[in-house]
């Protein structure tokens, strides 16, 4: 006689694993929602910063549109995310791949490519700005006339110098990643292709490329989201000059809140910070596929 009684079904209970997550989201409220929310709540206000908070509706909003340093701030920041891309992801990932390789000697250049890493931003930003120096600085130092050029004075010039330091900042942090992402590239992917007689570079553009799509994704968000945040350097380095060639929209934002005195119009930028930050991701995510969590070795 066959057995016709119902099976009794598992009923899903939270187990402890859930409370993991509480410390972390925890500090999310605390350190990003929070803090936006009263950013937000900010731009809406007229406040000096020592003074009471006035209700002024879209007063710092109007401000903010109708200011031209606003719209020159978000041209400059879009340049810079731009160049900054056509700079470092090529050799990010040359050299990703180059220090993938097992060889000895390529260890002790990948800590030499790191060393970067180590060093801050403002650190970085005065090391540079005494070797720019026309006078005193590393063209002087080596007597090559054609290097005396006042690079950070230059408005045609300043802004490709402070594209070129973010780029020698930065490069070693995505050479890591591509790194990374290399190295978990299966070696039977390429063996195959060596007894099909393909050479390096159609290694490289058939395999290599197409297996490190996520990473480019990743790698390009971090690198775009984070042109956003470049103030410490620039702030040191050029102080947003000449004139506004350099003023990128954090710099902006701090400039209108600590010397102009407005913190309204400041929230109001940095409302829109969060905004083209969150859209740029978003947009590269798009552009990634729609399942963004799956495998870059999917189609082994």
């Amino acid at each position: 006689m066959a057995d016709t009684s119902t099976p009794l079904r598992r009923t899903h209970e939270p187990g402890p694993s859930g409370w993991l997550a509480a410390p972390a989201l925890v500090m999310f409220l605390a350190f990003a929602l929070v803090p936006l929310g009263i950013v937000v709540f900010l731009s809406f206000t007229r406040w000096d910063g020592l003074g009471p908070i006035t209700f002024d509706g879209l007063g710092s909003w109007r401000r903010v549109v109708a200011d031209p340093a606003t719209t020159n701030a978000l041209w400059v920041t879009a340049k810079v995310m731009v160049f900054s891309y056509l700079v470092q992801t090529p050799v990010s990932l040359l050299l990703g791949v180059f220090t993938a390789g097992r060889q000895r000697y390529r260890a002790l250049l990948a800590v030499l490519y790191f060393l970067p890493l180590l060093l801050s931003s403002a650190a970085i930003a005065i090391a540079f700005k005494a070797l720019l120096d026309p006078s005193f600085g590393f063209s002087a130092g080596v007597g090559i006339p054609a290097l005396a050029r006042n690079w950070l004075g230059d408005a045609d010039l300043a802004l490709f110098v402070v594209v070129a330091v973010i780029a020698w900042q930065f490069i070693p942090f995505h050479t890591l990643i591509y790194q990374g992402g290399v190295r978990q590239i299966p070696a039977s992917l390429y063996e195959a292709a060596q007894i099909d007689g393909a050479g390096r570079v159609r290694q490289f553009l058939n395999i290599t490329l197409p297996q490190l799509k996520y990473t480019i994704i990743t790698s390009s968000t971090l690198m775009a989201v984070g042109s956003l945040a470049y103030f410490d350097l620039i702030f040191v380095l050029t102080g947003g000059g000449p004139g506004e060639a350099t003023r990128l929209l954090p710099l902006h934002m701090y400039l209108t809140g600590f010397q102009a005195s407005d913190m309204g119009a400041a929230s109001a930028l940095g409302v829109i910070l969060v905004a083209v930050g969150l859209a740029v991701a978003l947009l590269l995510q798009r552009l990634g596929g729609r399942d963004r969590s799956a495998s870059q070795l999917e189609g082994v």
